[in-house]
């Protein structure tokens, strides 16, 4: 079993193969499953995700009400407008505003690795899968190399913005989804590592500030970020920028700088944007306190 980044890498080296395979054995050999078992629950794993994309896209209001729409807009915005990008990046950007609109509305979805952070993989992977006209083998495949790199986080640092702040959230998505989109564009394991260190290093010190302690503001449109950042990283990982600090020195830096953190900007929804004027006035209209 691996343990760390570095011992992925070398084992996927060693084997002359994807990242998604070694994470796929894993799986098999702890879960004791068949290898059948365990593509059908990632498969349905992806079936939710497109689901949620889906919903969300056709346009969702949150139980509280702060929130919605927005990826109906993004859709509506790519249809009607040329966009200052390409469609494939702002797709990207609708689907992960969709999935995490689905998650305030309280619908179901995939936590990649959580229900806060669980548009980013989703909108990388869905966007860029179209692009690539990718198969429904390699959309699965991907996600084992996003869950891989998330299972050493968990490991070995944090996923919690209660513990962590956003960066454990946000920013673990952001960087299993940068080495998933890797594996998607034909890279090789040594470019998912360097990408997913380089986003994971673009998100440390990301305070987790929920308005109202709520998933939602400034959630929802984070995860857009978190979209964006992945897709960099993949981007300069591909064009072999390499980062100068190691993907398993970057988790532990993360997990640190986590440890250190203010409880007031780790999901309390006290500081941050939560503590802000218009923070606190959604806070007393929803709940009729002030924190």
């Amino acid at each position: 079993m691996f343990r760390s980044i570095k011992e992925l890498v070398k084992s996927a080296e060693e084997k002359n193969c994807r990242i998604s395979e070694i994470m796929i054995q894993q799986e098999i050999e702890v879960s004791t499953r068949s290898y059948e078992e365990i593509i059908s629950q990632m498969d349905l794993n992806l079936q939710t995700m497109e689901q949620a994309v889906e919903k969300g896209v056709n346009g969702v209001r949150s139980r509280s009400g702060l929130t919605g729409y927005d990826a109906k807009k993004i859709q509506a915005y790519m249809d009607h407008q040329s966009v200052l990008t390409d469609q494939t990046f702002v797709q990207a950007l609708c689907y992960s505003i969709a999935t995490n609109e689905v998650n305030a509305a309280m619908g179901m979805i995939c936590a990649t690795p959580t229900a806060g952070s669980a548009g980013v993989v989703p909108g990388v992977l869905l966007a860029f899968s179209k692009k690539f006209e990718a198969s429904r083998k390699q959309m699965i495949e991907c996600l084992f190399t996003a869950a891989a790199f998330g299972f050493v986080v968990a490991n070995n640092a944090c996923i919690s913005g209660a513990e962590g702040g956003c960066q454990a959230e946000i920013g673990s998505a952001s960087a299993m989804a940068a080495a998933c989109l890797v594996e998607l564009a034909e890279g090789t394991p040594k470019q998912a590592a360097h990408a997913f260190a380089i986003a994971l290093s673009n998100s440390i010190g990301l305070a987790c500030d929920p308005v109202a302690g709520l998933v939602e503001i400034p959630c929802i449109k984070r995860n857009a970020g978190g979209t964006a950042n992945a897709i960099a990283a993949a981007e300069l990982a591909l064009a072999n920028v390499e980062s100068e600090i190691p993907a398993d020195e970057v988790i532990e830096a993360m997990y640190r700088v986590g440890r250190n953190m203010p409880a007031d900007i780790r999901e309390t929804g006290i500081g941050g944007l939560a503590g802000t004027e218009t923070g606190k006035r959604i806070m007393k209209e929803l709940f009729g306190v002030e924190r």
